[in-house]
């Protein structure tokens, strides 16, 4: 179950890229065991949201708190340490090596990470191909090594950047009943998402952003009456 407590707040966030302004003035707040969804055009600044999260932008401005710290002048690696987990649509797995070492990699940011077979049971794709390399898996394959990894670290917040893009339906569906188990557990996510009919049964609420503004924010029970609302801005 959801509790109320806030785990992460954005108050007029401004993020630039060089001379490029891209972020004007975001608000958002996530609450412990929320699934939200960040939905958009492509170049409305969904992604750039989730970097000035983790201070990967050339700038930033405004509050970003986590778990109630301020985090606007903290470098990328200590936000990190606060237990944010961030899934670059890229994905970064290593090429030259296995599931399992891609898996150990990444230090361990808190000490309640899921174990590595705790893990297995959440992806038995990965147990099966633990000892490929990086560059023999699928598409579906390398988002779920790329999520299992942060999961490992004991990142309890988590941006994900596009994690169905690309990928098979029947993989679009497991990572589905995935997202569920983890807000099961607790876990907050915020989610990037072109999909919009993946996010609308997981999500509990989405914003929606154009031109780098947040334009809507829509509960769950509010989908069917804002129905043609969200198409519009989405293009549908």
């Amino acid at each position: 179950m959801s509790s109320h407590r806030e785990k992460l707040r954005l108050d007029d966030v401004h993020a630039f890229y060089g001379e490029s302004h891209i972020l004007h003035g975001i608000d958002l707040h996530l609450n412990q065991g929320e699934l939200v969804t960040l939905l958009g055009r492509n170049g409305s600044g969904r992604s750039t949201t989730l970097r000035a999260i983790m201070n990967l932008v050339g700038r930033r401005s405004g509050s970003i708190t986590v778990n109630g710290t301020e985090t606007i002048n903290l470098a990328a690696h200590r936000i990190a340490h606060l237990g944010l987990g961030y899934c670059p649509e890229e994905r970064g797995i290593f090429a030259s090596l296995n599931v399992e070492e891609n898996l150990m990699l990444p230090p361990a940011v808190r000490s309640d990470g899921m174990t590595v077979d705790e893990l297995y049971d959440m992806f038995p794709n990965l147990y099966e191909r633990r000892h490929s390399q990086g560059t023999r898996l699928s598409g579906g394959e390398q988002q779920m090594l790329a999520l299992a990894r942060i999961l490992r670290t004991g990142a309890n917040i988590l941006l994900l950047d596009e994690i169905t893009e690309g990928l098979a339906p029947v993989i679009v569906q497991k990572l589905g009943e995935v997202l569920t188990r983890l807000k099961e557990r607790g876990l907050t996510i915020l989610l990037v998402e072109q999909n919009f009919r993946f996010a609308a049964p997981i999500a509990d609420r989405h914003y929606v952003m154009e031109h780098g503004h947040i334009v809507e924010e829509v509960h769950a029970g509010e989908l069917q009456q804002k129905e043609s609302l969200l198409n519009t801005y989405l293009g549908v």
